[in-house]
């Protein structure tokens, strides 16, 4: 089931154009992360599916309704980027608050405010006031007031923003554990290695414009690179696999083999093995996330095209350690 779906959404501010022809498909139970600079238009996309921006065109469907609908937003929880609770509010005070506006009744309050408060990390400080809060709490509350009345669907706007590394880990942790209960999840983020960790997959937004879409794993594999390693002691044969037909070059302690259109990389295996090398490394080379991301923006500076297969190799290379088994098989 889609959970949100979006076809050649548009919206307009003026003779801006927030949203140009926007399509995208939120299945149920996923993490979505949505990835944009400042302006990009992420977060009108989230009020347009809310329904708090009107006057745009195309289709926008919010659990199976269009969106605006307003009987669904009791089914989702959200988390805007710039919000500011009353900070004469305790983080106690301020879910109780928004737990009666959402029509949750006063004994669940007070059953389900202590636990929601654990599970963001701060039931230390539910009766402190707001204005004692540092950034990081004040965005662990705002996701408890999200969660307080168990939505199917959560829009976090920025959800890390302000965080500490631990906070940013257990806010993972929440997330993931919000996911195997069966929450979906759409992230609005510029924190590229936040949403890398947890989303099943991501678009990139730019001006108003779907450039990429698709799982972290698939857009970030560069197709037709791959990474070799020998054991210790081993030397690669280099001209021989160029006479093969291949690019290769040394990198580091390991050889990068280029492949060109319809070339596959078994022939170069078999070689190897021919020869009486050992593989212990094959892996299709990745790229970051915000590799991804400064690629697709057009901002790629030479110093970070001389570090990428570095920080790649030490990132992600996987040992297969069954390959030599799995080829004579």
């Amino acid at each position: 089931m889609a959970v949100v779906e979006t076809i050649d959404l548009q919206k307009r501010y003026g003779s801006i154009k927030a949203l140009a022809g926007v399509t995208l498909n939120v299945k149920e139970g996923e993490i979505y992360g949505l990835l944009g600079q400042n302006g990009a238009g992420k977060t009108t996309l989230i009020k347009v599916l809310l329904g708090i921006n009107g006057g745009w065109q195309g289709d926008a469907r919010l659990l199976g309704e269009r969106a605006g609908t307003p009987h669904v937003r009791s089914r989702v929880g959200y988390l805007p980027e710039d919000h500011n609770f009353p900070d004469y509010h305790t983080g106690y005070s301020l879910l109780d608050f928004y737990g009666e506006l959402l029509g949750v009744a006063g004994a669940e309050r007070r059953k389900r405010i202590p636990k929601i408060l654990e599970q963001v990390g701060i039931a230390d400080r539910m009766h402190y006031k707001i204005r004692t809060y540092s950034k990081g709490m004040k965005q662990r509350v705002g996701i408890g007031q999200a969660l307080m009345h168990n939505p199917e669907v959560i829009f976090l706007d920025e959800p890390t923003d302000g965080v500490d590394p631990v906070g940013r880990r257990d806010i993972r942790g929440l997330l993931l554990d919000l996911k195997k209960r069966g929450s979906t999840i759409f992230i609005n983020s510029h924190l590229l290695g936040e949403v890398e960790l947890i989303c099943d997959r991501v678009a990139i937004l730019r001006k108003g414009t779907m450039l990429r879409e698709g799982s972290v794993a698939a857009l970030t594999r560069q197709k037709g690179r791959f990474l070799i390693g020998l054991a210790p002691g081993q030397v690669f044969p280099i001209a021989e696999v160029r006479n093969l037909g291949y690019d290769a070059n040394p990198l580091d302690d390991r050889w990068e083999v280029h492949l060109l259109e319809d070339q596959s990389i078994d022939p170069v295996v078999d070689y190897l093995r021919a020869q009486g090398l050992h593989l212990r490394h094959l892996v299709e080379k990745r790229q970051s996330l915000e590799d991804l991301f400064l690629e697709t923006h057009g901002d790629k500076t030479p110093d970070r095209e001389r570090n990428r297969g570095r920080g790649e190799q030490s990132e992600n290379i996987k040992v297969l350690d069954a390959i030599e088994e799995e080829r004579r098989t």
